[in-house]
């Protein structure tokens, strides 16, 4: 990452400035900018003519009817990617991260497909419900829940909340005796494992906000802390080594400090805890230099660590949770923009590039600006014939860091009215949404069989002004 400057990560020396200047290493100029790099997207994306279609709904067609920017979600290639997980884990239960994207559509979905749910917010707590989830199956994290979102979970008969903290136990423990209810209560503990990954997401080392050390002995005391609730209901640990993972090496050394914690509680206190999760956090394809795992082969990985490790420890196993992460709903969603000016600029070595403005940007998918994230981008409305172009994709806020793909080959004949497609949105992007610059957010729409169906609708001014109150004239 560039060092930090206090207008932005952009303004930093070399923050927008490729390693060389026909861009990233790993950035190929293609034979033909109108083909569709298969694994980047859906697996009903196709092309014809150079017109993007996805559930078999070309992409113009979809901007007539609902507007751009749009997210466009593929019924069937997200229900495939978590009835995938759920096969290939079929000894585990699957939790799908709420916090990806969540919507009451994609509740509803996991829940006729069999996965688990986990939210780390009252608002999501609340999509589960109205959407009829069954709570049994709902996991309850977060590092600083409030009284009110916990009593919520209780009520509810939450299956199981994730305590992070002593305070959180107390508090916990305090509520489900009031309300008369036993609680099902996983310990976070972190393993001091950090993953390969940006450092804002991997969550397993000592230092940051997540969980109960294993080495400091709190992990330890927490489970006693749980164990000695009447109204609490020790399940077992839960670990998480961090996100965007592409196999399951980073979970050796966790898995081994995780399952000796385990067999420790056993010793020490007579427990044999029923569970354990050792969290997931797949990764996917964003761009060529991506590859991801199929999930039958991150299943025979972690089931092999697990069970070598109950072996050594002479332990049974435990029932065994996994969190996918942006791995189910990360490919199933694109955007789709509509180009509104092109202008190139000379580079370092004689090479130049089109910055390629859009009328979307960081409003919209703010991981290139949070995360120094990289995404890749396609032609989507018509056939090009022009050579490709390194091209940068940029949106229309009033920021040096509104930058939605930073490197990308395009035809060199991109034009405003043109509709550019960015592949795996699907996480974190509408979750993260903002109105910044008082933008709208846009719509999620569903496509299935040559349909489209709304999931969220485009914001409105209306929308917009409603929490304005404003001053008494």
């Amino acid at each position: 990452m560039p060092t930090a400057h206090p207008s932005g990560w952009a303004h930093a020396d070399g923050a927008l400035r490729s390693t060389r200047p026909g861009g990233p290493h790993w950035l190929r100029e293609p034979d033909d900018t109108n083909a569709l790099v298969a694994h980047l997207w859906s697996a009903t994306a196709t092309k014809t003519d150079g017109v993007l279609s996805v559930g078999g709904v070309p992409l113009p067609e979809l901007v007539r009817e609902h507007g751009s920017p749009a997210y466009v979600l593929d019924e069937d290639d997200f229900r495939a990617r978590a009835r995938a997980f759920r096969d290939a884990f079929d000894d585990y239960e699957v939790f799908y991260a709420g916090k990806a994207f969540l919507c009451t559509t994609v509740a509803r979905w996991l829940a006729e497909d069999g996965l688990s749910l986990d939210v780390c917010s009252g608002g999501e707590l609340t999509v589960a419900e109205r959407a009829g989830f069954p709570m049994e199956r709902v996991g309850f994290h977060g590092n600083n829940k409030t009284v009110a979102e916990l009593a919520r979970a209780v009520e509810l008969g939450v299956g199981r909340v994730i305590v992070d903290s002593f305070d959180e136990i107390g508090r916990l423990a305090s509520l489900a005796e009031e309300l008369v209810r036993t609680v099902g209560v996983m310990v976070r503990v972190t393993a001091g494992v950090e993953a390969h990954t940006h450092e804002y997401i991997a969550t397993a080392h000592e230092d940051q906000k997540f969980g109960f050390s294993i080495a400091s002995g709190d992990a330890l005391e927490a489970v006693r802390r749980v164990h000695a609730a009447p109204a609490l209901r020790l399940l077992g640990l839960h670990s998480h080594i961090g996100s965007q993972i592409f196999d399951t090496s980073g979970f050796e050394v966790a898995a081994r400090r995780v399952l000796a914690l385990h067999a420790r509680v056993g010793a020490d206190l007579g427990v044999e805890m029923p569970e354990m999760d050792l969290g997931g956090g797949f990764g996917i394809a964003y761009t060529t230099q991506d590859d991801p795992a199929e999930p039958a082969d991150l299943a025979a990985g972690m089931s092999q660590i697990v069970a070598h490790e109950c072996r050594a420890l002479g332990i049974s196993a435990p029932r065994l949770s996994i969190e996918p992460g942006r791995a189910i709903v990360g490919p199933s969603m694109c955007t789709v923009y509509e180009v509104g000016t092109v202008k190139e600029v000379a580079l370092d070595g004689g090479a130049r590039r089109s910055y390629v403005s859009v009328d979307g940007g960081m409003s919209d998918n703010i991981r290139t600006a949070l995360y120094d994230a990289d995404y890749s981008a396609t032609l989507a409305s018509r056939r090009s014939e022009a050579p490709a172009s390194l091209a940068r994709v940029v949106g229309k806020h009033c920021e040096a860091g509104d930058v939605v793909v930073k490197d990308e080959f395009l035809p060199s004949d991109v034009r405003p009215g043109d509709l550019v497609a960015v592949p795996g949105t699907g996480a974190y992007c509408r979750s993260m949404a903002s109105n910044y610059n008082h933008a709208l957010r846009p719509p999620v729409i569903g496509v299935r069989d040559g349909k489209t169906f709304t999931v969220l609708r485009r914001e409105t001014e209306a929308d917009l002004m409603a929490t304005d109150v404003g001053v008494s004239s």
